[in-house]
């Protein structure tokens, strides 16, 4: 059978029916997968929020966009129409794109941006994934508005590892500005300092009773009791990684990036901007005479300026026909309102405990295909430094009066007007791109001890090329460098496994003697521990050039982001496809 979506207004179940229908034929139930289509109208839609009412750029005119449900083995076809001035394209966020590289979707990457009047379809096939991702808007900070959930279900007939849930609900944290934020982003680049941060923080689109003339835009979550609800939560967060808890309620966490983990208890959620986390919640045995807040605020490290606030939406009992007739002169607007506790700003020992107790599942189903040998091993260090005023004589409003910039072996990636991945399938790499980003820091220091005088950093676009099917082992690791900083690093085109954190200077001799290459977490988004350091491994087993990045937009901007070009392989499926027909170009 078919899993029911719960609907809500910011997220219509448009293709519930026909993946029921789909399970319900005998016939289609061993079929290797459909072929969905879906059409993205990116145009104006004008939102209140806050009380301010303002135009923002929309997929199909809602906020946030539509859902998109398919099923592992699917083949999308997203026809992406651009309604508006601004150049658009879209990313599917945790999609492997096995050899459709030209549908990942990072403007200047992987495809030139989609220009007003113009359109792309993004055609890609799901392939060996399963559970709970999303799709944003990667070209500036556009997906400040422009984002959604994807849902991949499992195969028809293929069941959960965990309880059946009674229901299923998407649930995605965003930020909203009452200033357009790419007016934000303009004036922080033009000036060098810091954004301005947002005004709110959001439930499935909504701020909740805690801002200021939000009360009516509440995201609540209605449950009956004695069930099992699975709960996809997405951070679509521009700057901010969040804390989030149901008051009075225990959350069982199952999957985490769309792969399955060792299920484990916490009252408390940390995620990531560009990570997913699915949970199990049970609801009590009885009605309880209470509605509950399920709140977030923001894990903060940096020393930079944050949005203090916190975002509540309601839980609430649906009464049944027996309790109605118990409780008919009970309104819910009368309840208690329980609160849940989170932890403090800072509290980095929490985020730590947290993230170690992600672990996959290393089942024979599904099993954690770490890499044992090493082929090749990186060392990165991200974080935060600067670039001098454009002109002499300027003043600029970053540290000493130069510019923010951010970088990653003290390269801070600058943007190229040509595709990458277009440059090197056409042979055109030449004045585009280099390939001959460093294995590791030309210059080491002590990263995390006290700051090099020195902050400045170079710019320049270049890449790390790899061979097909080689086994990578990355370490990456902050710097204190304008102070040291928790980073979410987002890897395009493959799944990574998280083998080994830790704090202070990663030490080569010993440190790895740690790794845990038996059941480590299956990423595609990992936090780099405030001054410490994660090491990842992965198969490079995708053709074609891949971003990495820091998931916090405002670093993006500044620089932390590089990318790998993976060679084809010589076999037919170990190629990249030749790019569509209807490839925007620049």
């Amino acid at each position: 059978m078919g899993v029911a979506l719960i609907s809500s207004p910011a997220f219509p179940s448009v293709f519930l029916f026909s993946l029921i229908t789909v399970c319900l034929i005998p016939e289609l139930t061993l079929a290797a997968g459909i072929t969905r289509h879906y059409k993205f109208d990116i145009k104006l839609q004008n939102v209140t929020r806050l009380c301010h009412t303002k135009s923002i750029i929309t997929v199909n005119g809602q906020f946030p966009g539509p859902r998109i449900v398919a099923r592992e083995g699917d083949h999308l076809l997203i026809n992406v129409v651009n309604h508006v001035q601004n150049n658009i394209s879209i990313h599917w966020h945790g999609i492997r794109q096995l050899q459709t590289g030209w549908a990942d979707g990072p403007a200047y990457v992987t495809q030139c941006p989609i220009q007003t009047g113009h359109n792309y379809v993004y055609n890609f096939t799901i392939v060996g994934q399963r559970g709970t991702l999303f799709w944003h808007a990667h070209i500036s900070w556009l997906r400040s508005t422009v984002y959604g959930p994807l849902i991949i279900l499992p195969k028809c007939g293929v069941p959960y590892p965990f309880t059946k849930p009674y229901n299923e609900v998407p649930i995605i944290f965003g930020e909203w500005w009452n200033a357009d934020p790419e007016a934000v982003i303009t004036q922080a680049l033009q000036t060098g300092g810091g954004p301005n941060v947002s005004n709110a923080y959001t439930i499935n689109g909504l701020p909740g009773p805690l801002y200021n003339c939000s009360a009516k835009d509440t995201f609540k979550l209605k449950v009956k009791p004695r069930k099992t609800y699975l709960l996809r939560f997405i951070n679509a967060a521009l700057n901010d990684e969040l804390f989030f808890s149901i008051a009075n309620h225990t959350l069982t966490v199952v999957e985490a990036d769309a792969v399955y983990v060792k299920p484990f208890e916490t009252n408390t959620l940390l995620i990531a901007p560009g990570q997913t986390t699915n949970v199990l919640l049970k609801t009590k045995p009885n009605f309880p005479s209470a509605t509950f807040f399920m709140t977030a605020r923001p894990y903060v490290t940096g020393l930079g300026t944050f949005d203090n606030s916190t975002v509540a939406g309601i839980l609430e009992y649906e009464f049944s026909s027996k309790t109605k007739s118990l409780s008919s002169n009970i309104s819910i607007k009368k309840l208690p309102l329980f609160k849940p506790v989170l932890p403090p700003l800072n509290d980095t020992s929490f985020a730590t405990n947290f993230s170690n107790k992600l672990r996959s599942l290393a089942s024979a189903q599904f099993p954690a295909n770490v890499p044992q040998k090493v082929d090749k091993r990186f060392f990165f260090t991200i974080g935060l430094g600067t670039n001098p005023c454009d002109q002499n004589n300027q003043t600029c409003q970053g540290p000493n009066g130069t510019r923010f910039a951010a970088s990653i072996n003290n390269i801070s990636f600058a943007v190229p007007t040509t595709a990458l991945l277009q440059a090197h399938f056409f042979g055109q790499s030449n004045g585009v791109y280099n390939p001959n980003f460093p294995i590791s820091p030309l210059i080491p220091f002590n990263y995390t001890g006290n700051p090099p005088n020195n902050t400045m950093v170079s710019n320049g676009t270049k890449l790390v090329v790899l061979t097909f099917n080689t086994s990578v082992e990355l370490v990456l690791q902050d710097t204190s460098i304008l102070g040291a900083e928790s980073h979410p690093l987002h890897l395009h085109g493959f799944n990574f496994f998280v083998v080994g954190q830790g704090f202070g200077n990663f030490d080569q001799n010993k440190d790895p003697e740690n790794f845990n290459l038996v059941d480590p977490v299956e990423r595609n988004t990992v936090g780099v521990p405030s001054g410490g350091w994660v090491a990842i491994r992965f198969l490079a087993d995708n053709p074609g050039v891949w971003f990495m990045h820091c998931h916090l937009e405002i670093h993006t901007s500044w620089g932390l982001k590089m990318a790998w070009l993976v060679l084809d392989g010589k076999l037919p499926n170990q190629k990249l496809l030749p790019p569509p027909a209807d490839l925007p170009k620049c």
